[in-house]
């Protein structure tokens, strides 16, 4: 059975709810398809995002269908987008579940979703003594001896970055440094330990982290760790449709979420690196806007 909609988005995170709430306000009929599994469910709390400073993921997600509920023209169906066709005006999107809708328009949000992470004990602390960005949880572990897990020139970044939480970190490059004779100089010159043994495994209890251990038997004593995840995109459906896409699998995109194909467009971590809930609901946000005046642009044409 097919149902006729205005918007379709995929994905319902920050971006596809704020993105969802500012269409229902509008008054267009929108349907948000999401698996109901968000790459930020390990973690405790959620930082940094104005009113909602340390809410549960779950419960931010509550209140916001709570509030979107109030629109009836907007419905949340927990399935997934498996193939979607057709253009702007009239794309057809066939589900898990077999159902399909029509919608003049599209817009992308499912994100990022984290590939195995291939060290020893790291599933076992991910979201609660292990993190991926300092502006979520470094006030978290200011102060405190920590383990930043990150090799290549990204590594620099990332010392400089930790350095406002903690003075007293380590970083581990888990295998060649993959440094430049100047980088490993500007680090010793902050008198920042580093080592290259590969992680042999790290020591935990009831998810916080106690000590890391590399294969040539060095312990590194902790009490958190900051690490680079590897990430492949929330849903290869944007490029199947032809949007332009980086390296990353980051999909390219105006101030308005719009990509390079009419009618389709994308927001929060699906659009950016920034990945951090605030910005991703402030994209959802002007995506929203920005379909909207589309739909209304249109309509208003259609009349002359």
């Amino acid at each position: 059975m097919e149902q006729h909609i205005d918007v379709g988005i995929i994905g319902g995170g920050p971006a596809g709810l704020n993105a969802a709430l500012v269409l229902g306000r509008a008054r267009k009929s929108v349907v948000v398809i999401d698996e109901g599994r968000p790459r930020n469910r390990v973690t405790r709390e959620t930082h940094g995002f104005l009113t909602r400073d340390g809410i549960s993921p779950g419960e931010f997600r509550r209140i916001a269908k709570e509030q979107i509920n109030a629109y009836p023209s907007v419905r949340f169906v927990e399935d997934a987008a498996v193939t979607i066709t057709g253009t702007d005006g009239d794309f057809q999107i066939t589900t898990a579940q077999g159902t399909t809708y029509r919608s003049k328009k599209l817009l992308f949000a499912a994100g990022m979703k984290d590939l195995p992470l291939d060290i020893d004990g790291l599933t076992a602390v991910y979201g609660k003594s292990a993190f991926v960005c300092p502006y979520c949880d470094g006030w978290e572990l200011r102060d405190q001896p920590l383990v930043l897990i990150v090799k290549g020139a990204r590594a620099l970044h990332s010392a400089k970055m930790l350095s406002g939480w903690t003075k007293q970190f380590t970083i581990c490059t888990n295998g060649p440094d993959e440094w430049t004779d100047e980088q490993r100089e500007e680090l010793k010159q902050h008198n920042v330990p580093a080592f290259d043994s590969p992680i042999q495994r790290i020591e935990s209890n009831d998810g916080m982290v106690q000590r890391v251990v590399l294969e040539d038997g060095t312990i590194i004593p902790c009490t958190g760790i900051f690490f680079a995840p590897k990430l492949v995109a929330g849903s290869d459906l944007p490029q199947a449709l032809g949007c332009n896409v980086t390296e990353t699998g980051t999909v390219i995109v105006d101030n308005f979420g719009k990509t390079n194909v009419q009618g389709i467009y994308s927001a929060g971590d699906a659009a950016t690196e920034l990945y951090q809930a605030i910005t991703a609901a402030s994209m959802g946000a002007l995506a929203g806007v920005g379909i909207n005046g589309e739909l209304l642009e249109e309509a208003w044409n259609s009349k002359i």
